[in-house]
Parts: structure tokens; sequence; C-alpha cells
């Protein structure tokens, strides 16, 4: 099945500007010396919430399982790219060979598989030395959207936000990992991207992240909407926290205030969070079918389905009511919903909780496992949630992903700067 990605419609607002070429080429050295990480994977030096449950089948075997998975994800999806001592992660959507949200999956789960897979470090910073070779055209410290297999911009080059999202949080892990005084400033590096999150991709007076940086006043319809599956609580807080910047303290505000409006006001019974949200300087809504992606742009769908493992992992990892009770607003609509059976989960709903796809996909389903770490009664649910993603074949770059970082997250492997 063809997965929905981000949309062609980047290149509907644009204004002519040409890209951006980036001065010098890096020389990345292969199988140079690791340095030691701080938080090996499987140490759980990275302390979760007194109460948030764990898989009955212990660390260990948890552990086991996400390795496990991780060489799959590997061997399938992480690639050499076309200059030396380049990475990319592979995509190979309808749209592009390489997306920047895939970019940002995989240092997130390279910097936190450190300690087990021993060339980690080269692999992450290969990731970075490719992002860093394809600039948005309209912020430099972005990272263009997407590319083809030859590792040209194609859909325009402009900027997604999840990504460099992901992107930024990761090299202040990456910092925590390892230290910024090899061959990469991570920390440096990840003062440019937030610097470039703060003025291209957040809205200046809602404080709500946007859908990239080619959006503007100019076409307000996008200017002012939002997308949730973007909402990096955790992100939000390591910015402000690395930074020592309250401003981002006021964009977890915005961004927890409008998770509770909008389960409170559309999905009272089920609590989901649609795709995009649209008038977010008035009154915020559900955007309309086709607003930017498709049928169910207003719906729980191919963006959304990622919203569990974001505010759950916030709740496991920061302990902030507000997380915690959204997330375990989804925890216990899904579990009576599928009848405590992962099986069941099916591929996106309406806001009241009516399937849009009868058929089960891991996409959606492994998020949940996040969301129940959080939930006192879900034990048995999260066990059969954790045997669901530890037994599974794989399937395709978008599932998988999420799959990994969703194990990573419940097997208490994730880490925060």
């Amino acid at each position: 099945m063809a997965i929905v990605t981000k949309s062609t419609h980047r290149t509907l607002v644009r204004r002519g500007l040409q890209w951006l070429a980036l001065a010098a080429a890096t020389t990345a050295f292969i199988g140079a010396a690791q340095a030691a990480p701080n938080y090996p994977f499987g140490s759980h030096r990275q302390a979760y919430v007194s109460g948030t449950l764990s898989p009955s089948v212990g660390r260990a075997s948890a552990d086991q399982s996400t390795a496990s998975f991780y060489n799959s994800w590997k061997q399938r999806y992480l690639k050499t790219a076309c200059k030396s001592g380049e990475y990319r992660i592979k995509a190979d959507t309808g749209d592009a060979y390489v997306v920047s949200e895939g970019q940002g999956y995989g240092m997130l789960i390279t910097v936190m598989m450190a300690g087990n897979d021993p060339q980690a470090q080269t692999y992450f910073d290969g990731l970075h030395r490719y992002n860093r070779g394809h600039p948005s055209v309209n912020d430099a410290d972005l990272l263009a959207w997407a590319q083809d297999v030859n590792c040209k911009n194609v859909v325009g080059a402009d900027s997604a936000t999840d990504g460099d999202l992901d992107i930024a949080y990761a090299l202040l892990l990456a910092d925590a990992q390892w230290g910024s005084a090899g061959s990469i400033n991570y920390l440096s590096e990840a003062r440019k991207v937030i610097a470039a999150i703060r003025r291209s991709n957040v809205h200046p007076t809602t404080k709500l992240v946007n859908l990239g940086d080619w959006v503007d006043s100019s076409s307000p319809t996008h200017y002012n909407s939002t997308r949730s599956s973007d909402w990096m609580l955790g992100h939000f807080r390591a910015f402000g926290a690395k930074l020592g910047d309250s401003y981002w303290t006021g964009v977890l505000d915005a961004h927890q205030n409008l998770i509770t409006k909008m389960q409170s006001t559309y999905a009272p019974n089920t609590g989901l969070l649609p795709d995009f949200i649209v008038n977010t300087n008035t009154t915020a809504k559900p955007a309309p079918p086709n607003f930017l992606e498709s049928d169910y742009d207003g719906a729980y769908s191919w963006n959304a389905g990622r919203v569990p493992w974001r505010i759950g992992i916030d709740a496991a990892v920061s302990g902030d009511t507000r997380s915690r009770t959204a997330a375990r607003k989804l925890s216990q609509w899904i579990r009576v919903k599928a009848g405590n059976n992962p099986n069941n989960v099916k591929a996106g709903y309406k806001l009241d909780g009516s399937v849009i796809d009868n058929y089960n996909e891991v996409f959606f389903t492994a998020p949940f496992a996040v969301a129940a770490t959080v939930d006192p009664d879900a034990q048995a649910w999260l066990d059969k949630l954790w045997t669901y993603m530890a037994t599974g074949a794989p399937g395709d770059y978008y599932g998988d992903s999420v799959k990994l970082l969703s194990m990573l997250a419940v097997s208490n492997n994730w880490i925060k700067p």
C-alpha cells in the first residue's frame, strides 16, 4: 500500500527564490575512532517517571528484540549516499528516495543505538553530512525535504518541520552521547538548526509549529495551520533547557493548550487528533478534506498516527500531567476500540472513532504502545502490543521506522539531552 507522504503542495507557496548552494564539501573518515557513548543502548540510564509501565518480558528480552529489529531496519533502510562518508535513509516513497523525516528518524535511531552498534557514530555523522549538503532554499540551516536516488532535490527544495525538529533533537542527543569535541561540534550544529526552526518553523504569534519554511503570511490558510504529528513536546523542552531560552516554554505551552482543546472539543470520547489543524490564529479546528494531502486531512490518519508516540514519550520522560492525561485518553480509548487485540487497530479513524480503512498496519499500532506506558491499567495491553512489535515481520520504511522508535521508547532506551 502506498503511504501518504508530504505533499507537492509545498511548491505552491514559493516566491521564486533561487536555492542556495552549500559552499564547502566535507570529508568523512569511515572507520575513524568512535567516542565511547555516555548513554549506551541497554544501560537504561534515562530514568522514566515513577509508575511508567514496561513490557513484562523484562528489559533484557526487550533490549534483544529492539536490537534485532534495528539490525533488520539498518540493512533495509540505512544506505550510503552519493558522496563518500554520507548516509541516507531509503524512504523510496512515491515522491522521493529520501525525505527529511527519514533523515531525522535515522539520526534519532543511530544515536540511541550507540553502544550496541559500534558504527553508530559513523552513521550518525554521515546522515548529518548528507543533510548539510542539502539545505533548504528558504533557510540554509534547515534540510530540503526530498531527494531522488541521485541525491538531487525533488518536489521543491524547502523544509518540512518534522524532519528538522527531529534532526535538532538528535544533534542535542549526540552532544550528550559523544560530546562535541570531535570532527562535528554537535551542540553548535544543534544551536544552528534550533535557531532556524524558531525563525522559520514557528508562527510568531501563536507559537505553534508550521508546516515548513515554505509558508508565509501571504498564504494565510497555510500560514495559520499546523500538523499534529509535529507537536514534539519533549523536543521543545530540550531546546529550552539546553539553550536556556524560555521562549520554548511558551512554544510547549501553546501546543499543550491546543492538544487539550482539540481533544475536548472535537474528540471527547477518543482523544484522537487530526492530521492537520487550521484557523490556529482564531478558532482552531480540524482541516477540511484535501487541505494539503488527502481526503482525511481532518482525521486521525497517516500523519497523526505518530501522535501517541510523541505525546506518550514526553509523558513517560517528563511526567507532565498534561501529556499524561492526553496520552492516557488515547490509550484507554484504543484498548476498548480494539478489544485489547493489537491486530484490531485499524489504518486510521475519524475523530469520533469510526474506522477509515479496515485493515491493520504497524504504523498505526506501534505508537499506541508508547501511550500505554503511562496508562496505569494497561499492562496486559502493553504486553500484547510488545509481542506484536517484537514478532512482526518488516514492512515499509515509514511503518518500520516508527515501530523501531516506539520500541526504543517502550524498552526504556529513549534518552533526553
